[in-house]
C-alpha cells in the first residue's frame, strides 16, 4: 500500500479546517458571476414579436406560433423558448431589435425540472394586426407602433402603420370609412397586407 503524498495530507487537513473547496451547494444557491451566461427570458413589455431572435437561434430553440382566432376572439402570437434545448449563446440578445431588451441573458442557471413537457420551456403572447381584407398576418401591433416610433413623419407615407397606431391611442372615426364608400375609397383607410393594399390601389376608382 502506498503512502499518501505529503501534498495530500496537507489538501485533506486544510478541508478538514477550512471545509472543502467546492461550493455546499444545493445545501446554499450557487451564486455565479455577473457575467455568467443564463438562460435568456423574455421581457413581455419590450419584446414586439419581430422573430429576430428566432431566425438567429443557431439551434433552434426559440419559435413561434400564430392563433388568429383566439378563446377570446383575438389573434395573437406565442413565442416560445426551450430551455432545454437553448446552449445561452446570447445570440438571441445580440439580435434583439428592441435595444437588445426583448430577449435578455439572465443569471438563471439552475433549470433542472421533472415534467419536460410542461416545465422546458417559457412563452409570451403578442397581440397580432391582420390584414382587414384577406385576414393575412401583417406583423405583431407592437412591431408595427416600434416601426412607427423609428420612422417618425414617414409613418404617414404608410396607412397600415399610421392607422394601427392610431387605433391604438383610440383616436381613429369610424366613420371615415363610411363617409367613403360612395367615393369608392374606404379600403385606403383600412389596416391591409402588401398585396390588399396592391390590389386596392390598382382598382378602386
Amino acid at each position: 500500500m502506498k503512502l499518501p503524498k505529503l501534498r495530500e495530507l496537507k489538501e485533506a487537513i486544510t478541508a478538514l479546517i477550512k471545509g472543502p473547496y467546492t461550493s455546499r451547494f444545493p445545501k446554499e444557491p450557487h451564486k455565479p458571476h455577473p457575467n455568467f451566461r443564463g438562460q435568456p427570458k423574455f421581457n413581455d413589455q419590450k419584446c414586439v414579436g419581430c422573430l429576430a431572435c428566432e431566425e438567429v437561434c443557431p439551434v433552434g430553440a426559440i419559435a413561434h406560433k400564430d392563433v388568429l382566432d383566439g378563446p377570446h376572439g383575438g389573434s395573437y402570437r406565442v413565442m416560445i423558448h426551450y430551455t432545454d434545448t437553448c446552449i445561452f449563446c446570447g445570440q438571441c440578445e445580440a439580435a434583439c431589435i428592441s435595444d437588445h431588451q426583448g430577449i435578455k441573458l439572465s443569471n438563471d442557471w439552475e433549470l433542472s425540472f421533472f415534467n419536460r413537457k410542461r416545465e422546458s420551456y417559457e412563452t409570451i403572447e403578442k397581440e397580432l394586426e391582420r390584414c382587414e381584407i384577406c385576414g393575412e398576418v401583417i406583423a405583431c401591433r407592437d412591431h408595427l407602433h416600434w416601426i412607427a416610433e423609428k420612422i417618425g413623419e414617414l409613418t404617414y407615407s404608410s396607412p397600415t402603420l399610421y392607422l394601427s397606431r392610431l387605433k391604438s391611442l383610440k383616436i381613429v372615426d369610424a366613420n371615415i370609412i363610411s363617409a367613403l364608400k360612395d367615393q369608392g375609397r374606404s379600403d385606403r383607410v383600412k389596416i391591409l397586407c402588401a398585396r390588399c393594399r396592391r390590389e386596392t390601389t390598382l382598382t378602386t376608382k
